[in-house]
């Protein structure tokens, strides 16, 4: 939580210096104080929040000068505070592993928000301020997790051979894993679970051009389901992740 912290000052500092490095002479006469609203708008972003990181995409419009309505799609992983990676200390080229995880989540968000303006970005340059709130689906998505298990085979000159297992926490331990298979395997398995998300914060746009956006978003997001989501096997799992977030985001505008 005290990293994050300072992940949100160093994005208040960014966008404070951005702003001060946009603004111009009042007496260059290129200025124009009349602006022309751009209705339409398209964004990429990344995202770095408190269990995980993802990618995502905006577009929409303009209802009125000071409000709009957005549609985003969104991928992010969701990771247990629990998860600690180890080793096998009996096998010196050994892979690490998460012990006990059963299952990677991952989050396929999609819904629809809006975002008001609380302060309008001077014509020379500077940081328009909105508060925003999003809600829509959020699609859980649980890939199992596979490991490489060692077998002792009886034989001296082959003590032991390896196989690639989905993970039984009745059956593997950290005495005979070996290590993390590769993280593509299990994609064919992914289970679906449904569930609803809501978002809210601030977004500081910087952007020194109206025809490009360029934009830093801290907030909150809230994600929650019918059921436990079991991605840990020895710890308490839960159906509601609340998480920080965050994110960075770069697009265009126009008519």
């Amino acid at each position: 939580m005290r990293n994050f912290r300072f992940i949100f000052l160093s994005a208040f500092l960014i966008c404070f210096f951005v702003s001060q490095g946009q603004q111009v002479l009042l007496s260059d006469t290129s200025i124009n104080n009349t602006k022309v609203l751009l209705r339409k708008e398209k964004s990429g972003f990344v995202m770095l929040h408190t269990s995980g990181f993802g990618i995502g995409y905006r577009s929409g419009k303009h209802i009125t000068g000071y409000k709009k309505r957005m549609f985003e799609v969104e991928l992010t992983g969701m990771k247990h505070p629990k998860e600690v990676r180890t080793v096998n200390m009996y096998f010196e080229n050994s892979k690490s592993f998460l012990y006990g995880k059963e299952n990677s989540f991952f989050l396929l968000r999609s819904g629809i928000g809006t975002q008001k303006i609380i302060n309008s970005k001077p014509y020379w340059g500077g940081i328009e301020l909105r508060y925003f709130y999003y809600g829509g689906i959020s699609l859980g998505l649980l890939k199992p997790v596979y490991l490489y298990i060692l077998h002792e085979t009886g034989i001296p000159d082959k003590p032991y051979t390896l196989s690639i297992e989905k993970y039984d926490p009745e059956k593997h331990f950290t005495e005979n894993i070996f290590g993390r298979a590769s993280f593509f395997k299990g994609f064919d398995k992914l289970t679906p679970v449904p569930g609803l998300y809501f978002k809210t914060g601030l977004n500081f746009e910087y952007g020194a051009f109206d025809e490009s956006l360029k934009a830093l978003e801290v907030g909150i997001a809230v994600d929650a389901y019918m059921k436990e989501i079991p991605i840990m096997a020895f710890d308490k799992n839960k159906s509601i992740f609340i998480s920080l977030y965050l994110s960075f985001h770069f697009g265009s505008r126009g008519n």
